[in-house]
């Protein structure tokens, strides 16, 4: 079952550049449209990557591979996540874009909060993100919050659960467009 998400990106209101957003359809349990504001004001770098990325295409295929109840949905390893490929290694690959390095702030990681996964070095961050089921302030301080959700909170939610989940759910093809 195809399902569409749309994740919105708002541009800072200085900025004399359109808002731009990512058109996302997925494939699973997750059924709906989630539009997400991006903090470009707060993590200029993440922004700029994740956007990057939807431009060349590389989120196209790839899974939720980790997916904890009452936690988080992680997403976005486009070396290793892509439905068809090993996905005994999804979760341990980036992109071949170069590493980012943190832009912590004081925004808590709230429910519905984004934020960029990495590895032990804080500034690993590279392609794969996600989103929080419920408050994880333990995060605050740790990772890099990038935006959030602003509406279809409940489509985030039906996304299947697992480490790896056993039938993941997967963005098909994710796509940039001015004020989506």
């Amino acid at each position: 079952m195809l399902k569409v998400i749309a994740l919105a990106a708002a541009v800072a209101a200085a900025s004399p550049a359109l808002a731009t957003g990512l058109q996302i359809e997925v494939e699973g349990e997750a059924n709906g449209t989630i539009t997400i504001d991006l903090f470009e004001d707060l993590a200029p770098q993440h922004v700029a990557q994740i956007t990057a990325l939807a431009e060349e295409g590389a989120y196209d295929g790839v899974v939720f591979h980790r997916v904890i109840d009452g936690f988080m949905a992680q997403t976005g390893d486009v070396q290793f996540g892509k439905m068809g490929g090993d996905m005994s290694r999804a979760g341990m690959g980036g992109s071949e874009r170069p590493d980012i390095a943190a832009e912590f702030s004081d925004r808590t990681f709230d429910r519905g909060i984004v934020g960029m996964a990495r590895s032990q070095n804080p500034n690993s961050a590279n392609s794969q993100f996600f989103i929080n089921f419920s408050d994880n302030h333990f995060l605050n301080g740790q990772y890099t919050v990038y935006g959030r959700v602003v509406s279809g909170m409940e489509h985030v939610d039906a996304i299947t659960r697992g480490e790896p989940p056993a039938t993941p759910d997967r963005m098909i093809s994710v796509k940039v467009a001015a004020d989506a």
